[in-house]
């Protein structure tokens, strides 16, 4: 109900950020810093909309219209450890091209999580993202990763959307990785905008970001950030 036309992303910001203290968690992304970006992130949440790919930054002059696509990206730290999530909600009614760009940046998701067993290797996680959006004719942000986490928001290894079965480390029991696929309709060329933060495709095309985070068991992979 919070996701729809009219409504500003800072005011999404701050109610992400009460429900978080509210669960008795802090929110990961706040106060984050990189080097040689010299504010930290100032928001609870990355809230991208359309051409933006992540990062954006929460604002009361950024509102949601009718027809727009916006990523909800979202960390928190709770009993010392950290979780990772995103999903990109349709504002009302969106376009087909736009729905064919969730439904298949969802599916690699997806895709992605099937295939990271105990024994796989990071190229198998990377191919399973590729192999399903390419074909399809979707760019993939190659300059930005999943990532393990645990302790620390972001840890090794790096996870890229791409990848050679077989190839990488062998994943093992009991590591928990975010994952999440960055999709776009365009090239496969990104930017960084003047805030030093936000990410965009260099073309202007859309872009889609879905993200849990697992735990490799012996089995199935646990999702311990679900989005219900």
């Amino acid at each position: 109900d919070n996701i729809r036309p009219g409504v500003d992303t800072l005011t999404l910001d701050m109610k992400a950020e009460k429900l978080i203290a509210d669960s008795g968690a802090r929110p990961a992304f706040k106060g984050y810093t990189v080097p040689g970006v010299p504010k930290p992130f100032p928001g609870t949440l990355c809230i991208s909309i359309n051409d933006e790919v992540v990062h954006g930054i929460p604002s009361e002059d950024r509102v949601l219209e009718e027809g727009d696509i916006v990523s909800i990206d979202v960390g928190v730290r709770i009993d010392g450890f950290y979780g990772d999530a995103a999903y990109t909600f349709p504002v009302g009614r969106i376009s087909p091209e736009r729905e064919a760009l969730l439904k298949v940046t969802r599916e690699c998701l997806e895709r992605a999580i099937s295939v990271a067993r105990e024994g796989a290797t990071l190229g198998d996680v990377g191919h399973a993202v590729e192999s399903w959006a390419a074909p399809r004719g979707y760019g993939i942000v190659r300059n930005y990763a999943g990532h393990g986490i645990g302790r620390n928001l972001h840890e090794a290894p790096q996870i890229p959307n791409f990848g050679v079965p077989g190839r990488g480390i062998t994943l093992k029991k009991g590591m928990s990785l975010a994952i999440e696929p960055m999709i776009m309709t365009g090239k496969e060329e990104v930017r960084t905008l003047k805030d030093r933060w936000t990410v965009v495709t260099a073309d202007g095309s859309d872009a889609a970001h879905f993200e849990k985070t697992i735990v490799i068991t012996g089995n199935d992979p646990e999702v311990i950030t679900p989005w219900e």
